[in-house]
């Protein structure tokens, strides 16, 4: 373990394990053996990092997530209660496929809802947003909004997180941070313009 972190004395960190200083796990969490965990992170009530999960610097995960092996979040995530992860995609529970886990992969200032669920294999792009309940079975775009079962893009967010409204000139921009966002010909969101407003 590295840095100084706290931890609640009903959490389980088995060792070894990387911790980032200033980061904090919750009453009955649980860390195996080999998990890597930035700094200033939180881990809720009743979460799970596998030996070979990746949690990086400033993510905030909510009680009773489970972040199984292959599962990665970039900086900054958010993950909400009771989010579910996975990393099989043909389990049974009579046959060993530890050797065919698939990466799920959440890129930088994410966030995914409460009770979404992300089949194995996707990758969320930077600042997308999972809404609750919503179950990810391909990737989401940065920037991506999508909703429901199976999960649809139904808009583009900010940084900041707030819907970005239409419009007609091909630029979006965002109400609340002010934030400008050009929109290519082909409806894909392309990077936030230089200047344009505070970064989040």
């Amino acid at each position: 373990m590295e840095g100084k972190f706290w931890a609640h004395p009903s959490a389980i960190i088995e060792q070894p394990a990387t911790i980032g200083e200033g980061t904090r796990i919750w009453h009955f969490s649980h860390v195996m053996a080999g998990a890597i965990i930035g700094a200033k992170c939180s881990l809720g009530q009743n979460v799970f990092v596998g030996g070979a999960a990746r949690v990086g610097n400033g993510c905030k995960v909510q009680n009773n997530v489970s972040l199984y092996d292959a599962v990665v979040l970039e900086a900054d995530v958010f993950v909400g209660p009771s989010a579910v992860f996975t990393n099989v995609s043909t389990p049974r529970a009579f046959i060993d496929r530890k050797q065919a886990y698939e990466v799920t992969r959440v890129e930088r200032g994410a966030s995914i809802g409460a009770n979404a669920t992300l089949v194995c294999g996707v990758t969320v792009g930077a600042f997308a947003l999972v809404g609750a309940g919503a179950v990810v079975t391909k990737d989401v775009p940065a920037y991506g909004l999508v909703l429901g079962v199976p999960a649809r893009r139904v808009g583009w967010v900010c940084r900041c997180g707030e819907s970005l409204p239409a419009s007609k000139d091909g630029i979006l921009r965002c109400a609340s941070c002010k934030e400008e966002y050009d929109l290519s010909e082909d409806g894909q969101l392309l990077q936030p313009r230089q200047g344009s407003g505070p970064a989040p």
